[in-house]
């Protein structure tokens, strides 16, 4: 039988792919004109974050800014040097078009454990960021910090696309 804190784990993980999932939905429904059926999505969606949030908080997972960057910088740090490599092998194998995606992981991955390493720094220092401005690449998920580079280092996408998250 499992435990609570097994449950909390799983219906974390639901939850939180329910989000994301919802999200996709919610994009797909707009670009097909159903305005609302879009709204109901990322109402929905923004449910299960919040029923995800509440399992994290409930297997106390949520610590200082410090420790939460720490996590960060290890949680990145498993994705791109043990999690994403053998899915890039595999689906080079396979032929599989997921290698594109599983590639441009790898290389964000890694820089979003570096941008997490210097807020950790700055945390230690007792400061906040220098920085406010962080732009992303919405084609495959690569952070700059200060401004939007001409050109996407990992995917090639244009300065025009680039936005910033509030």
């Amino acid at each position: 039988m499992a435990t609570t804190n097994e449950n909390l784990k799983e219906a974390f993980a639901g939850e939180s792919q329910a989000n994301q999932k919802y999200k996709a939905f919610a994009k797909r429904a707009e670009k097909d004109g159903f305005v609302n059926i879009a709204k109901l999505f990322r109402t929905t969606a923004e449910a299960e974050r919040i029923h995800a949030e509440g399992h994290l908080k409930a297997l106390e997972m949520i610590h200082s800014t410090a420790e939460n960057l720490q996590a960060a910088i290890d949680g990145e740090t498993f994705e791109f040097t043990k999690m994403y490599p053998p899915m890039v092998e595999l689906a080079e194998a396979d032929g599989h078009k997921a290698k594109t995606m599983f590639k441009f992981a790898v290389d964000a991955e890694e820089v979003h454990a570096q941008i997490y390493q210097k807020a950790l720094d700055a945390v230690k220092k007792g400061t906040d960021m220098d920085c406010s401005d962080f732009y992303l690449c919405p084609v495959c998920g690569y952070i700059e910090v200060g401004s939007a580079p001409d050109k996407c280092p990992v995917c090639g996408a244009l300065k025009k696309i680039f936005v910033q998250v509030d």
